[in-house]
């Protein structure tokens, strides 16, 4: 865009995820649209009728959960060309229409188109139309209008068919087994300081690459004219303002870490904050450093504007923190003066997974010990409860049976009557048999 212009974003949303607005620019970081810098109606939509060069940067909308949308990265130019390029990723197999512009009338003059630094052509009416786009036609395109000049150099970025949206860092698609390890761990760095950044995973098969969002460019790979490629890794030997943004590993399917903001500043003082979030409930130290030794000297800390206290060497501490402590931050170091502000975020603590309400299966318990006395009893009363029956069951036959000895206890006789005369000649070999026989039973 043109200093002057007049811009408006907002924040379209579906539900109620509470978007606000955002931006990085060359001087602040991870900054909301507000009075401050452009008028805000509220914070998911911003305005303003004089844009400037300072003004150049990356903007975006974030949601209370930390989910965030396509960037659109913006630039403002003081000079008389711009190239018209779309803000938002192409589609592959789509068409991008290029119009080079002049600040002032007539804009339909011839143009040259260069992409990455090359002529593509020259087209007479000052647009350039790109056919059937593909991922080789990603890169930094600008455009130079004879004696006018030429327009600041703008990344344009085509996505795949198979997906939707080529989203920046998105912590509702972050992979568990991923994160981006920076050295040294520091939100701010000097210009001049040397970083590396690497991605650390547990499937090696993922194919990890280093981006970073910054004003000079989106989505844009590690590579030979800001940093030193190895692998999954990256090394920058020398940090830049230029080189303020957001950086991120992403993998060949579009799957991305948690994102770590990082801003380079040319003063004298810089703030060391936690690149990552901090899970609520755990410390915070922020330490005030200045470029040239000694760095421990007394440092006032600020948050959102407002002082919290200063301590005597250089670094405070956080203590227990929570929701409430998110904000930007900066020190201040007498007679040498302030760092950048540098945005920290509280992550909740992990909540145990809701399941459903179903009885718990409880491990098997040990029943507790039993004294020898409680065994004793124990065994005595097993005793009776088996022996009793047998007891009771003898001393009612006893007693039934000395009843009835006492009362009815008459010998029964069971007597033969003598043979007849019939009976006594069949018998006669048996005289040595006594024939008066009388048996008695007792019952």
């Amino acid at each position: 865009m043109f200093k002057g212009e007049s811009v408006s974003l907002s924040c379209e949303e579906i539900g109620s995820a509470g978007w606000t607005l955002r931006r990085n620019t060359s001087r602040e970081t991870m900054t909301e649209c507000g009075s401050d810098w452009w008028k805000s109606p509220d914070s998911s939509s911003c305005h303003t009728d004089y844009i400037v060069p300072l003004d150049s940067g990356v903007y975006w909308c974030e949601s209370r959960e930390g989910a965030t949308s396509n960037p659109v990265n913006i630039t403002v130019t003081d000079g008389p060309v711009i190239l018209q390029s779309p803000v938002l990723p192409v589609m592959e197999g789509g068409d991008v229409t290029l119009l080079c512009k002049t600040k002032t009338p007539p804009s339909s003059l011839p143009a040259a188109f260069y992409k990455d630094g090359s002529l593509i052509r020259t087209e007479p009416a000052g647009h350039m139309t790109l056919h059937h786009v593909s991922r080789s036609d990603e890169g930094l395109y600008k455009c130079n209008i004879g004696s006018n000049g030429s327009s600041p150099e703008s990344w344009i970025s085509v996505t795949d068919k198979s997906t939707t949206t080529d989203t920046p860092p998105d912590s509702s698609v972050l992979l568990p087994f991923s994160s981006l390890t920076v050295s040294p761990s520091s939100s701010q760095m000097f210009r001049g300081d040397s970083l590396s950044l690497s991605c650390e995973d547990e499937d090696s098969s993922a194919g990890w690459t280093l981006r970073r969002n910054t004003s000079t460019g989106t989505r844009t790979e590690c590579r030979s004219d800001w940093g030193r490629s190895a692998g999954s890794s990256c090394s920058i030997s020398y940090m830049t303002i230029w080189y303020s943004g957001v950086y991120w590993c992403e993998s060949r399917e579009g799957v991305t870490s948690h994102p770590i903001n990082i801003t380079v500043t040319d003063g004298p003082v810089i703030l060391q904050s936690p690149v990552l979030p901090v899970m609520e409930g755990g410390d915070v130290t922020l330490l005030c450093k200045t470029k040239t030794p000694p760095s421990s000297l007394p440092a006032a800390f600020y948050k959102d504007g407002s002082l919290i206290r200063t301590e005597p060497a250089g670094h405070m501490t956080l203590r227990h923190v929570s929701r409430s402590d998110e904000g930007l931050y900066k020190c201040h170091i007498s007679g040498s003066g302030s760092s950048p502000e540098s945005w920290i975020s509280v992550t909740d603590k992990p909540t145990a997974t809701a399941t459903s309400p179903t009885a718990p299966t409880l491990p098997p318990v040990d029943p507790p010990p039993i004294s020898d006395s409680t065994q004793l009893v124990f065994r005595l009363i097993c005793h009776l409860v088996v022996f009793c029956p047998y007891c009771i069951s003898t001393v009612l036959m006893v007693s039934l049976y000395r009843k009835r000895h006492t009362g009815n206890d008459l010998p029964v006789s069971v007597g033969t009557t003598p043979p007849t005369q019939a009976e006594q000649g069949l018998d006669d070999d048996y005289d040595d048999v006594d024939n008066d026989v009388t048996t008695e039973h007792h019952f």
